[in-house]
């Protein structure tokens, strides 16, 4: 059965910096389609991501006196008009204990492997999460309740 999969060779730390973020990000579409990951599941991993890839970069920024751009530093805006909409459903508690932390985890590795193996630069890691983030966010703000936060993120073709 193995051998049926597609093999996706990993980039060497020597490779090109694109190459080495078209293998991170075939990485995360293959698991997230092939797994179904819930949105919500998804959106609190890419949010731990951007927080601590903009900590850390943040603070190696002001060792050396400088300054990150806004675009690697703040959340991208939310796309479209979104009304706010008064919470009802299960409360956020319940929410929680209905999340899959193994399917996380294993997000979490496939993350924190592919950009350690290639040695990808941080700066690139965190601009391409925060296009994951981006797309979560806006399906976040779509959401109308409970239910679509446990609906598949919606991975779109040309990604």
């Amino acid at each position: 059965m193995t051998e049926d999969l597609p093999r996706i060779p990993i980039p060497s730390p020597d490779s090109d910096r694109t190459e080495k973020m078209v293998f991170l990000q075939e990485q995360l579409v293959n698991f997230l389609r092939q797994y179904s990951m819930p949105l919500i599941e998804a959106s609190l991993v890419f949010s731990k991501y951007t927080r601590q890839l903009t900590a850390a970069l943040t603070s190696q920024a002001e060792t050396q006196g400088e300054t990150l751009p806004e675009i690697l530093v703040q959340p991208w805006p939310i796309v479209g008009d979104h009304e706010s909409i008064e919470a009802t459903g299960p409360r956020l508690d319940t929410l929680l204990e209905n999340l899959d932390d193994d399917r996380m985890d294993i997000l979490d590795t496939i993350l924190r492997s592919a950009i350690t193996a290639t040695e990808m630069p941080l700066a690139d890691a965190l601009m391409q999460l925060r296009q994951w983030e981006h797309l979560t966010r806006n399906q976040l703000a779509n959401s109308k309740g409970a239910g679509q936060l446990f609906s598949p993120i919606e991975i779109p073709e040309d990604w």
